[in-house]
């Protein structure tokens, strides 16, 4: 078993924290938010950052963006004015990968061994240990990680050298994005051409277009339930970076641009707070239907 250090106690730390406490290893938790030292039974709580990662076997966090990761990671008292060799650092964040890129670099100036591994999954599949997480680093330091990348996760990945993880992380997030707006735009249609969406749901749940994400969201949005499991602010942060790092490469998104532009009238209209999905209501709201089954 490991001693972990788990920083920022959000919608995904805390999850990540109670499955590693479970799995038998030992846990320092540090939760960014000023004046609080939140309780994860079985977890010893740490008073600044440095106590946090001081002796530690790993030291993780997930946090909300670059903004964040900066200061936690790379600020004056962050986590590289702590850590020393042989802990190693894991990003689990969804970060540009211009970030990761520097984070690694960073770490390697101090002999540091770090991974990037942002996960799939909100806070269902944190608090249930079933994430799925992609890496990118060190083969070796894969190796010795991985036990407690298990232990958070449903299936773990190493995708390849580092700054893999961050960039497979964005890819996957196109896809969810594409698919809430392509969900949005299939059942706004539907609604405004006379279908009763229950049964649209029940086709799209049999077909070789179907998904969780339709089956799930599709049964929520008929709920009128936009309760935050992933919140749409962050949504599109994630999607300006997938813009980001695509310009970066020379790949067209056109999906994205449109997705993007959905979720930028979602957020002017106050939606940034629900989950990722109300950029749905956004699209009925344009063709004045109602999605809701009442």
């Amino acid at each position: 078993m490991s001693a972990v250090a788990v920083l920022g106690l959000g919608t995904m730390g805390r999850g990540m924290a109670t499955n590693l406490v479970a799995a038998g290893h030992e846990v320092t938790v540090w939760n960014r938010t000023p004046g609080t030292r939140p309780e994860v039974p079985g977890a010893r709580a740490a008073a600044s950052i440095a106590e946090a990662v001081r002796g530690q076997d790993v030291v993780l966090y997930c946090l909300s963006d670059d903004a964040a990761v900066r200061a936690v990671s790379l600020g004056e008292d962050g986590v590289i004015a702590h850590v020393a060799a042989p802990t190693v650092v894991v990003d689990m964040s969804t970060i540009s990968a211009a970030l990761s890129d520097e984070e690694h670099a960073a770490y390697a100036e101090r002999g540091v061994a770090i991974l990037d591994a942002p996960v799939f999954g909100s806070k269902g599949e944190a608090e249930a240990g079933g994430l799925w997480v992609v890496v990118g680093g060190d083969a070796e330091t894969f190796a010795r990680v991985r036990p407690v990348l298990e232990a958070v996760s449903e299936s773990v990945h190493h995708m390849g050298p580092a700054g893999s993880g961050a960039r497979m992380k964005l890819v996957g997030n196109l896809l969810v994005a594409a698919q809430l707006q392509s969900l949005g735009e299939g059942l706004t249609l539907a609604r405004a051409a006379g279908l009763d969406l229950a049964k649209v749901l029940e086709v799209v749940a049999v077909t070789d277009f179907r998904t969780p994400i339709y089956d799930g969201v599709g049964a929520a949005v008929l709920a009128d339930d936009y309760a935050p499991n992933f919140a749409l602010r962050l949504m599109r942060k994630d999607v300006r970076l997938i813009g980001e790092l695509a310009a970066q490469v020379g790949a067209p998104v056109p999906g994205a641009m449109v997705a993007a532009e959905t979720l930028d009238a979602a957020m002017t209209a106050g939606l940034g707070e629900l989950n990722a999905s109300a950029l749905i209501k956004v699209l009925a709201g344009w063709a004045e239907v109602d999605l809701a089954q009442r």
